[in-house]
C-alpha cells in the first residue's frame, strides 16, 4: 500500500472532525465537497478563503493540508498540518498525515532541546492557564497572610509561588524553541540557505519544501533563521510561511 493510499484512508477521519464546522459554515461544506468530488484547486480556494476570512481551526488547516497533499505541494500540506498541530496537540490523524508528507516531500526537521522533548507533554497555552491560576492563588494568599497573619497563608503563598515560577520557565523555552513564534515552513522547492542576503553568497543548505526552520530576524526580503542540523542562514522571505498566524 502506497503512501498515497495511506493517505486516502486517514482523511476519512476529516470527516467527524468536520461536521460541526460544515453544519454552521456553508462554504466549508462547499469546500469538503469539492475535496471529495476531486477538485482539489476549487477546494483550496475555498480553504483558504476561510482561512483569510479568520476561520483558523484545527479541522480547517487538516482539511486544506490535505487539500494541498493530493496537488503533490507537500511544502504547504505539512504548513497546514503543523497549524492544525499547533491549535490541537497530538490528534493521530494529523501527525500521521503530517509524517507521510515529511517522507514524501524529503523535508527536513529541526531537532528539540532536551528540555523541550522533557516538556512536550503539556502546550504552552496549558502551561499559560497554570501560571494564570498560580497568580492569582498567589494574590489571594498575599491578601490572606497581610489581614489574618496565618502562617498557613504564608505556606500557601510559597507554594504558589513556586508553581508560578515553575510554569513561567516552560512558557518561555517553549516559546523560543522548536515550537514557539518562530516556527516557520519552506514552501518553496530546494530554497538555499546563503551566508549573506545576497543570491550569489555562499550556500548554508538546501532546504527541501516542507523543512521547519526557525526565524530569528528579517532584513528586507530576506530572514535570518535556524536551520536543521544546527546551522544558520539567510532566505528568501517569500520562500517560507510562518505557521503560527
Amino acid at each position: 500500500m502506497n503512501t498515497r493510499t495511506i493517505l486516502s484512508c486517514v482523511v476519512l477521519c476529516l470527516v467527524s472532525g468536520s461536521i460541526l464546522m460544515a453544519q454552521t459554515n456553508p462554504q466549508f461544506a462547499k469546500a469538503n465537497q469539492e475535496y471529495a468530488a476531486g477538485d482539489f484547486k476549487a477546494a483550496i480556494a475555498d480553504y483558504e478563503a476561510l482561512v483569510r476570512s479568520g476561520q483558523d481551526t484545527a479541522n480547517l488547516f487538516y482539511n486544506l493540508g490535505n487539500a494541498y497533499f493530493r496537488k503533490s505541494d507537500f511544502g504547504r500540506a505539512i504548513l497546514n498540518y503543523e497549524r492544525a498541530l499547533a491549535l490541537e496537540p497530538h490528534p493521530p490523524e494529523a501527525e500521521a498525515n503530517l509524517r507521510i508528507a515529511r517522507d514524501e516531500a524529503r523535508a527536513l526537521e529541526l531537532l528539540p532541546t532536551s528540555s523541550e522533548r522533557l516538556l512536550a507533554f503539556a502546550t504552552v497555552n496549558q502551561y499559560a492557564i497554570l501560571a494564570a491560576i498560580a497568580f492569582w492563588l498567589t494574590i489571594f494568599a498575599i491578601a490572606t497572610l497581610i489581614f489574618n497573619r496565618r502562617r498557613s497563608a504564608f505556606t500557601f503563598s510559597i507554594l504558589s509561588l513556586s508553581i508560578l515560577a515553575a510554569a513561567i520557565v516552560p512558557i518561555y523555552q517553549l516559546s523560543h524553541g522548536k515550537t514557539g513564534r518562530g516556527l516557520a515552513i519552506v514552501i518553496g522547492d530546494n530554497v538555499e540557505a546563503r551566508l549573506a542576503t545576497a543570491d550569489n553568497a555562499n550556500r548554508v543548505l538546501t532546504l527541501p519544501a516542507g523543512s521547519e526552520i526557525q526565524i530569528v530576524s528579517q532584513r528586507g526580503d530576506w530572514i535570518y533563521a535556524v536551520l536543521p542540523n544546527n546551522l544558520h542562514g539567510w532566505m528568501p522571505a517569500n520562500s517560507v510561511e510562518a505557521v503560527r498566524l
